[in-house]
């Protein structure tokens, strides 16, 4: 990414890279203006850089860590489809007239497999943000999900879903249409699908706006994704009635990969490059087609039945806890 993307987009925490990097670069063009040789100094300050990066990004809080899940330039669904499938056909509408732009998926080919892939979509700037309703899908786009799903699992092809929402949208016309019978449906019929199923958290996965896809025989996540039954910032106003607090919130949800990895929940925890996914998508996008690959293999080794049981034994654990005196 340029040097002028970065500064577009910069994060609190980064502004002491990006101080950096800026001086680097007067430091290389005043050099070429004079004609001196200032490549050790240079050599020294970009190693310096690549330190500070991983030193920033290596001790992130968990309210830093959703400022990088909400990146305007992180790698969206759409964006991770092109680069990892061979061939991509979108599909659209949930044959009921509806079709939801926050939620997209269609026909794949992952390593020369067939597959479908689907998953939330935010937009790259306000207008696209607003026609994609920031990722908030309707209850038309987890219904055009489900038959999606439906078709996989009856021509026998696995499903990967790439979750990244702040949550189901919430207006009255959702609810008018449905929206928490059509998350519920979704979660009880992908427990009988019969087909492998991935769900990776890629961004941001919010509440039964990231369940509503988020049933599945493995979760994997990128390492500064977060996962969590509401934004903090709800969850600030609700506990103490003060949107302020919520990076107090935000330790409490437990909503980082590390901590869903420390509690069972995450199987794969996926490392971004240094920087986060938005400093290089591209690799990126070739760390999450490897897992899935990998993923893939293994669930092909088992029966539908056994996928089925270990889908529901998965689910069954998350939240288990042993109460002592």
């Amino acid at each position: 990414m340029a040097t002028q993307s970065r500064r577009i987009f910069l994060l609190d925490f980064e502004k002491p890279l990006a101080e950096l990097e800026t001086r680097i670069d007067q430091i290389r063009q005043l050099a070429d203006e004079n004609g001196v040789d200032v490549s050790e100094q240079i050599r020294l300050l970009e190693l310096r850089s690549t330190q500070l990066r991983g030193e920033i990004f290596s001790n992130l809080s968990p309210m830093q860590r959703l400022q990088v899940a909400r990146h305007p330039r992180r790698p969206s669904t759409l964006d991770y489809i092109q680069a990892i499938s061979d061939e991509w056909i979108e599909l659209h509408g949930d044959r009921g007239g509806s079709d939801d732009p926050a939620l997209v998926g269609g026909i794949a080919r992952l390593a020369g497999r067939p597959v479908v892939m689907l998953g939330h979509q935010k937009g790259r700037d306000t207008k696209d943000n607003v026609a994609r309703n920031f990722g908030m899908a309707a209850p038309g786009g987890y219904r055009k999900a489900m038959r999606l799903m439906e078709h996989a699992n009856r021509f026998s092809m696995p499903i990967i879903t790439f979750i990244d929402t702040p949550g189901a949208w919430a207006g009255i016309e959702a609810e008018h249409l449905g929206q928490g019978e059509a998350i519920a449906y979704n979660l009880r019929e992908m427990f009988s699908l019969d087909v492998p199923i991935l769900c990776t958290v890629i961004g941001e996965g919010g509440s039964g706006g990231a369940l509503g896809i988020g049933v599945g025989d493995r979760l994997l996540m990128f390492e500064h994704a977060v996962y969590t039954v509401a934004t903090p910032e709800a969850c600030a106003a609700i506990l103490w009635k003060d949107a302020a607090k919520a990076e107090l919130a935000a330790e409490a949800l437990k909503i980082t990969s590390w901590d869903l990895k420390n509690l069972g929940i995450l199987d794969c925890l996926l490392p971004e490059p240094v920087g986060g996914a938005h400093s290089d998508p591209l690799k990126a996008a070739e760390i999450l087609k490897d897992a899935l690959v990998q993923n893939l293999d293994e669930l092909s080794q088992l029966s539908p039945q056994q996928r089925r049981e270990l889908r529901y034994q998965k689910f069954r654990r998350i939240g288990m806890f042993l109460e002592s005196a």
